[in-house]
């Protein structure tokens, strides 16, 4: 299927077979399915462009796969539901989870024919999706969250971000981006000592992003200090973000940016804090996962689910995404059952029986850091170490590594070549000069 292909999804094959006769006369290019099961891996594969979906099938009813769709964050897509049998009520509650329209059986050619012209336009036309914080979840906690964020986009000053790590400080960053302005976020903090007028400019008029200001160092400090006064003028918002607690990041700053930085603090919560969230949150990842990478239909079963929101999770919302990332790779297509995420989550933390009782960070990670050095040298080793084990997780395999550890490929080969860790050979590239 291509980027203008329509889906038809109806359990008779008759329904199925007329509808892709008119509209492949009428130059789309069509695909079919007769269940539940075969729209979500054709969704999935071929992104189509619009989908015509049927109400009543026996696996799977059209309602519950929209609403499916729209807890994943896959209804990316007009939906215009058909039935002969549907109430008032059902067409309604289909439009609020987000079907674009509603067709009645039999359907008149001249009502479908433009329907489905008004559903393809309308994709050519649609606006950028609104940032939310839907990714975090829906919990109360993560509505106070959006609540202080919103009352800190008010204002002008710079946002300190505090939390443990990985708890999706980018998405708070973004979230406080206006549509359309620019995020810019470098990985490197010598980008601040080297270029922080270039990052300022780059930013003008959005927002530049700190990922961890704990790891500034003095030059990187002085860098950020000389556009302070500059943010107003470019109409650039600063956030900053801290896995340390204040007393800690106080410490490690210099005073007077610390005061500049902390004007207005946002804590945002760790998973252990909305455990509710993680069930949602754990689909929402393995639908994006499905959808990158075009695999077939995949889905947590309950226990599953019930299984990775028992977990403490240290490491937040990235550790959970790349257990989700993982499973959603390893697994075949069909139901994730508790079986699976067992496996992996025992290789964190063996419990009982195997089972994870809680995910802790691993231990000779610390035990490859001499505590005597100076922060930049132990933050280095610890880098190596880090960056070794994950090419070992992902078996050399140096794209899965850049996508685990969210960097770009050529800033990772630039990463491993500072720090002297040695790549698999197959994977060795010639950088340019």
């Amino acid at each position: 299927m291509h980027s203008q292909d329509i889906l038809v999804v109806d359990d008779e094959i008759g329904i199925r077979e007329l509808l892709s006769e008119i509209l492949q006369d009428e130059g789309y290019s069509v695909a079919v399915a007769e269940n539940a099961e075969a729209a979500r891996r054709l969704r999935n594969q071929a992104q189509p462009r619009l989908v015509l979906l049927d109400i009543w099938m026996p696996d799977t009813d059209g309602v519950t796969l929209l609403k499916e769709w729209a807890r994943n964050g896959q209804l990316t897509m007009p939906v215009v539901m058909m039935s002969g049998h549907a109430t008032i009520d059902t067409a309604v509650e289909a439009t609020r989870i987000g079907a674009l329209d509603f067709l009645e059986k039999p359907i008149g050619l001249a009502k479908l024919l433009a329907t489905v012209k008004r559903a393809v336009n309308l994709v050519q036309e649609a606006p950028r999706p609104v940032v939310t914080l839907s990714k975090l979840g829906e919990s109360e906690h993560i509505r106070e969250l959006t609540r202080m964020l919103q009352a800190a986009q008010t204002q002008s000053a710079p946002v300190l971000l505090i939390g443990p790590p990985g708890v999706g400080f980018e998405f708070c960053g973004r979230y406080m981006t206006p549509d359309g302005k620019p995020f810019v976020a470098p990985f490197s903090n010598e980008e601040f000592a080297l270029a922080s007028q270039e990052l300022l400019n780059k930013a003008s008029g959005g927002t530049l992003f700190l990922r961890d200001l704990a790891y500034l160092d003095t030059r990187a400090q002085a860098g950020l200090k000389s556009v302070l006064g500059k943010l107003e003028k470019m109409k650039v918002r600063l956030v900053s973000a801290s896995s340390r607690p204040l007393d800690q990041l106080s410490g490690d700053l210099d005073p007077e940016l610390f005061r500049q930085l902390s004007q207005w603090i946002v804590p945002v919560p760790g998973l252990r804090e909305h455990k509710e969230d993680i069930p949602r949150i754990a689909e929402s990842i393995l639908a994006d996962t499905v959808t990158q990478h075009k695999l077939g239909p995949r889905r947590f079963s309950h226990g599953a689910l019930q299984l990775l929101a028992q977990q403490d999770w240290p490491g937040n919302l990235d550790e959970l995404t790349n257990v989700v990332k993982s499973l959603a790779l390893s697994c075949r297509d069909g139901e994730i059952d508790i079986n699976p995420v067992s496996r992996i989550l025992s290789q964190f933390s063996p419990g009982v029986d195997g089972v994870a009782t809680q995910i802790a960070a691993p231990a000779p990670a610390l035990s490859a850091v001499d505590m005597n050095l100076p922060l930049r040298e132990a933050r280095d080793q610890f880098e190596k170490y880090y960056l070794e084990r994950q090419i070992e997780l992902s078996g050399g395999n140096m794209s899965r590594v850049a996508e685990r550890i969210g960097l770009e490929r050529t800033h990772l080969y630039r990463k491993l070549k500072q720090l002297g860790v040695t790549m698999p050979k197959k994977n060795k590239v010639i950088e340019e000069d």
